[in-house]
């Protein structure tokens, strides 16, 4: 994506608040003084057997980009890439209904989209929201010192190729099913109500939790720690690492976390991609300071929200990450 990205036009235009070069999860664009628009798009393969799931999925994952950056979602447009087949398309049906269902849930409408005949399936949203230009949330300001605090567990990657290659039944996974289905808007309230102590967030998806926290740290100019033992992760992952359920993204991330990431003796290398793992709908890394960390942490609990705190900015390399083995 970077040898991609640098052939783009550096963009000048002061609306734009937030562009591609940064890394971040979505486009800001100033309307007026007091407005800005948030911008995203996302899309993907089925991931799950069941339609209804996938399409909920799919929009849950499309909408965390505004969430990441402080917004509220305002409508979006549907991404179908379909076979013809009568029965594919009843399955269609039942994607469809299951993103407007989690639309709804968001007080988002969806008002239109594109479709194409395509042998391999795939689903996703242009999802459009908004935010005051001075309540941004980018990657770009995580400072030395805080606090790394991540919402939802790892492993949807892991657990999805393994129900592809029927190592597990979809019933083992429901719970990482619920979870990618949640939107990250709960979270997302409780991190603007942490004011200026919350300093940068991302959301974690085909990066990885390492390669969304490089991002961020490149972004922001700082290094980090991440305390593996801390990290959670949904169960059987790591005994899936170990029978071979790693996918393409997955093996990607954890060959270009070589470049950036350290790590201690401690440290397995099934851990190690776990940590790389590539997300789907995956959880908000919020980067807080210290003295707000543990009041963010309680506010994410009082409301069920599965909040660890993860690691911490340090002095370094900017982009660096050291993970460590004991918490």
């Amino acid at each position: 994506m970077a040898q991609v990205l640098r052939h783009l036009p550096q963009v000048t235009d002061p609306r734009a608040l937030v562009g591609a070069f940064t890394r971040d999860d979505a486009a800001v664009y100033r309307t007026s003084p007091d407005r800005a628009i948030v911008a995203t798009v996302d899309f993907f393969t089925p991931i799950v057997d069941d339609g209804r799931a996938f399409g909920a999925i799919a929009a849950a994952n499309a909408f965390s980009d505004l969430y990441a950056m402080g917004a509220q979602p305002l409508f979006a447009l549907n991404l179908v890439a379909w076979p013809r087949d009568p029965e594919m398309l009843e399955l269609l049906g039942e994607a469809m209904r299951g993103a407007a269902d989690v639309a709804a849930r968001a007080g988002a409408l969806i008002l239109g989209g594109h479709s194409i005949d395509d042998p391999e399936p795939k689903l996703g949203m242009v999802a459009i929201g908004e935010v005051h230009p001075d309540a941004v949330i980018t990657n770009a300001g995580a400072r030395v010192g805080d606090r790394l605090v991540l919402t939802k567990r790892l492993g949807t990657g892991i657990l999805s190729t393994a129900l592809k290659r029927e190592l597990i039944r979809e019933e083992f996974m429901e719970v990482a099913i619920t979870s990618m289905r949640t939107l990250n808007a709960d979270a997302a309230g409780c991190m603007r109500r942490a004011g200026d102590a919350l300093h940068a967030a991302t959301d974690v998806t085909g990066f990885g939790l390492l390669g969304h926290l490089h991002n961020m740290l490149v972004a922001s100019a700082v290094a980090a720690r991440v305390f593996a033992a801390r990290v959670p992760m949904f169960e059987g992952v790591l005994s899936l690492i170990d029978a071979g359920a790693v996918p393409g993204g997955t093996e990607r991330n954890v060959a270009a976390a070589a470049a950036y990431a350290s790590w201690s003796a401690g440290v397995s290398n099934t851990l190690r991609t776990a940590l790389a793992d590539a997300q789907t709908s995956g959880g908000l890394l919020m980067a807080v300071a210290s003295t707000a960390a543990a009041s963010l942490l309680a506010d994410l609990h009082a409301i069920d929200v599965e909040a660890s705190e993860v690691g911490e900015i340090c002095d370094g390399v900017p982009g660096t990450i050291a993970i460590e083995h004991d918490d």
